[in-house]
């Protein structure tokens, strides 16, 4: 399911759900976004200079985006690094304080329940940030695990508090400007602490963009002044259909579509990220077993030849033939969008390993219609 598919679908479910609000929903409409419903919430896909303004914005100057509906938890004692390397696939006691890593939440078959950013921000202190769709599956699947320890304590701070990324050649500027200095200080995939505008802040260089930039988790009760003095200082206002864009063109997976519970990390080429070594990792053994054998499916990026927008669902086949059947059938796309960037089609998909070299031809079947399509190398786009 694409971002478009999942918006409708979500909207379809809005009518018998109560739709949660971030805390800058009023600083939205005020600024006349166009607000859809999303994971439960309803949130900002585009401002009234649309989604290609927004994607340019942040590859060339800043924009700044609302995540306060990702889930935050901190994991505070002498046995939060335990737990945490139970049920994350980050290699916890590595990670050394001030820093975050990439990590999955996977179940005992090795499928990916979520991904995550971990950050150790003290000694026995953690940051767990995981994906707003996906939070109660997440806290579904945590939650047994942490019944019988007493050596730490996990808090939910979704609510108490607002999380704004800012993502962009001139983000790091910005946020400067506004720290007197302080986050240039804080390098990438680091985590750290500074006044922001005034504002006690946590700043994680981190992004979902591939461009520079920090995810900032102030009090909600700062958030509003914190989200207008970023945009007064010269950063842009961004949905999450730029946000969809920027991260496709960045290679970077989304959970509900290149990530599920019926995939692993192995398969999606995300193998670096899923130790399993930890001797009380839930899903160690079998990301182990996963990672001795060659995967049937691999995860690929490609680009369009032919006239076309890909879109998640439709079907691969292979190249070569008159026409598209079930018989060249190869795979599916999970992500797929035109990019403003790379001024083509451009979209992700598993597709059989014999098929995944970089190079190779494929048929995308765009609603009956085949068009021609090559397997390139991730990303579609790097910074300089």
């Amino acid at each position: 399911m694409g971002i478009e598919e999942k918006l409708l679908s979500d909207e379809a479910q809005s009518t018998t759900e109560q739709l949660k609000k971030t805390v800058l929903h009023a600083t939205h409409v005020e600024s006349n976004a166009k607000l859809v419903p999303f994971g439960g919430w309803d949130m900002p896909v585009q401002y009234p200079d649309g989604i290609i303004a927004e994607v340019k914005a942040v590859r060339n100057s800043a924009g700044i985006f609302d995540v306060s509906h990702m889930g935050r938890l901190i994991f505070e004692g002498p046995g939060a690094e335990t737990i945490l390397s139970s049920i994350t696939s980050a290699n916890v006691p590595a990670l050394k304080s001030g820093r975050g890593k990439y990590n999955f939440i996977c179940n005992g078959s090795g499928g990916i329940i979520d991904d995550a950013m971990v950050y150790r921000t003290d000694e026995e202190k953690f940051l767990l940030v995981i994906n707003a769709g996906n939070t109660d599956e997440d806290m579904e699947w945590i939650t047994p695990h942490l019944a019988a320890r007493t050596d730490f304590t996990m808090s939910v701070i979704t609510d108490e508090t607002a999380m704004i990324a800012i993502q962009g050649p001139t983000a790091l500027e910005i946020v400067d400007s506004l720290t007197n200095g302080e986050a240039s200080k804080i390098r990438r995939f680091r985590i750290g602490s500074a006044d922001v505008a005034g504002i006690p802040a946590t700043l994680a260089r981190t992004g979902y963009t591939g461009e520079d930039g920090f995810e900032i988790v102030v009090p909600s009760e700062q958030a509003v002044k914190l989200w207008k003095a970023l945009r007064d200082a010269g950063a842009k206002e961004c949905g999450l259909g730029a946000r969809d864009v920027l991260r496709l063109e960045a290679g970077l997976p989304l959970h509900g579509n290149d990530l599920t519970s019926d995939t692993n990390p192995f398969e999606a080429g995300f193998g670096r990220f899923a130790y399993y070594e930890a001797p009380n990792c839930i899903a160690g053994f079998a990301l182990q077993q996963l990672a001795e054998k060659e995967p049937e499916r691999l995860l690929v990026g490609f680009k369009m030849i032919g006239r076309g927008i890909p879109r998640a669902g439709l079907n691969i086949h292979s190249s070569g033939d008159d026409s598209v059947s079930e018989s060249n059938r190869i795979g599916v796309v999970t992500s797929g969008t035109h990019s403003p960037t790379v001024d083509a089609g451009i979209g992700m998909g598993y597709v059989e390993r014999k098929y995944a070299a970089t190079g190779t031809k494929l048929v995308i079947d765009v609603r009956g219609r085949p068009v021609e399509a090559e397997i390139v190398d991730m990303p579609f786009y790097k910074r300089g």
